[in-house]
């Protein structure tokens, strides 16, 4: 029997927090709701839900202060958390990802597209295999890293990295292949799949991100001029 996922909805307009966790309790979800930025983060911290769809626009402590307290004060870096906001400026999505949120998706949304967005992400980031006899992953090891896909966990030179959802997955793809060239689209895609709504602009900020965590040793991670990205595992 699959475990049912507990999605917490941060939401502080009542119909369009009825409206999402409608359409995720008919796909089998189960889920919570906060309307205010205090109120879900004592959900998080009591409640453990496997997701967090967050709008930024809340009442008393802003959505942008839910992220930063979860990702950099509570170091709950594998949290999945989706944005959904009316702010679409460039700037707000940017500063959402490099916060640490793994997608961010514009109102007005699809409520597909949502719950689709919720199975992708869930799917990328389950920690335990569906069978016990399933194979074990193959350790990723290209140079000084190593990445473990089951224990979702990355090192580099044994000193392990902390990594979101989406950087774990953009890691983990370049890495697989040493010198082999991604676009950006066939990066969105290969961590996402072909129907995630997000920009290449993401992408660059996921890299740019990676980049900081491998300090001196970020270079590893190659720009290829009007292409896109690839792994060199020797500097």
């Amino acid at each position: 029997m699959i475990e049912e996922k507990t999605i917490l909805v941060v939401e502080d307009e009542p119909d369009i927090q009825e409206l999402i966790r409608y359409h995720l309790e008919k796909e089998g979800f189960s889920t919570l709701a906060a309307s205010e930025g205090h109120e879900a983060l004592r959900m998080i911290e009591r409640e453990h839900p496997d997701l967090v769809l967050l709008d930024l626009m809340l009442p008393g402590v802003s959505g942008i202060e839910v992220l930063k307290t979860v990702r950099f004060m509570w170091h709950k870096r594998e949290l999945p958390i989706i944005i959904v906001s009316a702010r679409t400026d460039e700037s707000d999505i940017i500063t959402g990802l490099e916060l640490g949120a793994d997608n961010y998706l514009p109102k007005p949304f699809s409520p597909k597209v949502l719950v689709a967005n919720v199975k992708a992400l869930l799917r990328r980031t389950a920690s335990v295999l569906p069978a016990e006899d399933a194979a074990r992953p193959a350790l990723i090891e290209a140079g000084e890293l190593t990445i473990d896909p089951d224990r979702h966990e990355a090192f580099w030179e044994k000193e392990q990295l902390s990594l979101t959802a989406s950087e774990f997955s953009l890691l983990s793809l370049l890495a697989s292949s040493p010198g082999r060239v991604y676009t950006r689209g066939q990066l969105i895609t290969g961590i996402r799949g072909n129907d995630y709504p997000v920009t290449e602009r993401s992408i660059d900020v996921q890299i740019a991100s990676l980049r900081r965590k491998l300090g001196d040793s970020g270079t590893v991670i190659k720009t290829v001029w009007g292409i896109g990205y690839s792994f060199q595992d020797k500097q």
